[in-house]
């Protein structure tokens, strides 16, 4: 006969401890500490209960006292990094505040190169993200509109960043597993491209291509990105 199905269940509504019987061995902050350091190191495939606990030197199964499912440690993870957010007095002008939070984010995430894989509303209402998210609201106190279209405004923010770093960690990986250097891939890639454009069957890539024919500047792309997101809700635009 199959078990009943667990109960759903969130880890902050978790007690951390009883409120009998021994003080715990560890808490919630040194599993998430644990498994963070793992993950930096080796990446978050490494991450597993079994590897945790190893790092802890206790048993799986007493982890699973503390952290009832993977998905429970990630949140946990996502969490404690979370709170390297520096959460500053607003200055007053929301486009700035939010270009620095952004900015802040973009670093966080290549210090934990994991992150951008858990970037998910199901983590998005933890402890520290709350605090994140209501720190983005206060930066946005001058900005006209709804608390609803405001968190449209940072849930975008924080879908450029990611996406954004995202390939950039997936460039650089790419680059490292290369037999040539990047200097080289650029020539063979841009010789090659270069070569098709020159067929003629691409007029409006030619063109593209003659507009702006040195190389890319990246932190300006970046910039323009978040600019041009933020001018879709610049009453003043």
């Amino acid at each position: 006969m199959a078990g009943r199905a667990a109960e759903p269940e969130v880890i902050w509504a978790r007690p951390e401890r009883a409120g009998r019987g021994p003080r715990p061995a560890y808490t919630r902050a040194d599993i998430a500490a644990a498994a963070v350091r793992i993950a930096d190191a080796e990446g978050l495939d490494a991450v597993s209960m079994r590897r945790v606990a190893a790092e802890l030197g206790c048993g799986t199964m007493s982890l699973y006292n503390y952290v009832p499912r993977k998905e429970d440690l990630y949140e946990l993870m996502v969490d404690a990094v979370g709170g390297e957010h520096e959460l500053w007095e607003p200055a007053g002008d929301w486009r700035a505040d939010m270009v620095r939070v952004a900015h802040q984010s973009r670093a966080l995430m290549h210090r934990h190169p994991w992150l951008p894989r858990l970037m998910s509303p199901v983590y998005g209402f933890s402890p520290n993200s709350l605090r994140y998210l209501e720190h983005c609201l206060a930066c946005l106190d001058p900005l006209p509109g709804t608390y609803g279209t405001k968190l449209e405004l940072i849930a975008m923010l924080n879908g450029i960043v990611t996406t954004y770093v995202s390939n950039e960690l997936a460039t650089a990986e790419r680059t490292r597993s290369l037999p040539w250097s990047q200097e080289q891939e650029h020539a063979i890639r841009g010789a090659y491209l270069g070569g098709r454009i020159a067929t003629g069957q691409y007029p409006r890539m030619a063109a593209a291509f003659l507009e702006d024919a040195g190389p890319i500047d990246l932190e300006a792309v970046f910039e323009r990105a978040l600019g041009r997101m933020l001018d879709g809700f610049d009453p003043a635009r």
